[in-house]
């Protein structure tokens, strides 16, 4: 019987993908795709129904499951569009085979139903699978691009990095701090590495711990670490928090705090216009002798 209702769908499967079709847009504005142009969401359906078909014929085609619904995900489309697709195509598949038989009776509807939910189901279940198992994948990906960003290590010159920090300081991301600084420091041969807290909108005990800690491992890898970024607010948070900062240097500005990275490094900035002026009053006055 299941032979037979199959037979069916597949000889007028024309007709089932008009209606799918129809029934199909009439949900564009119901399931988040509404903003999506007509010209990519009428191909995807119909790439989407060829899926399903293809499907049904060969009995699970893993392959073409698996690379639409990661099309999907890079279109960034909702679960919703895969299961209210399949559900109407469920709907309009059982709807069409019962048009075609002159007698209808409940036990041959009871068996149209059976044998269209054994199409469907394994269908949606990869679909859903694969477009679960791809979106937990992106986000993983994401979230370790976040981490990277939350704490980097920018190496500006020889022996010179920044690590730029912005937002909230918690436990794990300090953690992150740690690894990325010492890991840097010795990826670059930084001599000297500046945290730049002028993001950072609280210093509390805990962050002035980690920072704190940071700096001691730093520095006992040969390396100096210099504070900047240090706010009026931010200064009296910490005196009043009584806590000590003085084992490492601490500046109001990153352009400070880079003048003093220069200076621990054995170099200077160097005005050169008044640096040529000076040169040029001495050749001047080396002719006038």
């Amino acid at each position: 019987m299941d032979e037979k209702f199959k037979k069916i769908a597949m000889e007028n499967s024309d007709t089932i993908v008009h209606m799918w079709l129809d029934e199909v847009g009439s949900l564009k504005d119901y399931n988040y795709t509404s903003s999506i142009s007509e010209e990519l969401f009428e191909s995807t359906n119909r790439e989407f129904v060829n899926v399903i078909f293809s499907s049904i014929k060969k009995q699970g085609n893993s392959k073409s499951l698996e690379d639409f619904s990661e099309k999907l995900i890079n279109l960034g489309w909702p679960l919703s569009y895969i299961t209210d697709g399949l559900q109407v195509f469920r709907r309009v598949t059982i709807d069409y085979i019962l048009s075609q038989s002159d007698q209808v009776d409940s036990a041959y509807i009871s068996n149209v139903i059976k044998s269209v939910d054994n199409w469907v189901e394994p269908i949606i279940r990869q679909l859903v699978n694969e477009y679960s198992g791809s979106w937990e994948h992106i986000v993983s990906l994401q979230r370790v691009a976040l981490q990277e960003l939350s704490a980097p290590l920018i190496p500006v010159m020889d022996w010179i990095t920044i690590m730029p920090l912005i937002g909230t300081i918690d436990t794990e991301r300090a953690k992150l701090i740690m690894e990325n600084l010492l890991e840097g420091v010795i990826k670059h041969n930084s001599e000297v590495v500046l945290i730049d807290i002028t993001g950072v909108p609280v210093v509390d005990t805990m962050v002035a711990h980690h920072i704190i800690q940071a700096a001691e491992a730093v520095r006992l890898i040969g390396s100096t670490c210099i504070l900047v970024g240090i706010r009026p607010e931010i200064a009296q948070t910490i005196v009043n928090l009584g806590i000590d900062l003085g084992k490492f240097p601490t500046k109001s500005s990153l352009k400070k705090g880079f003048r003093k990275a220069l200076e621990i490094t054995g170099r200077q900035v160097v005005d050169l216009d008044k640096k040529y002026g000076e040169i040029e009053e001495m050749i001047d006055s080396l002719g006038g002798e």
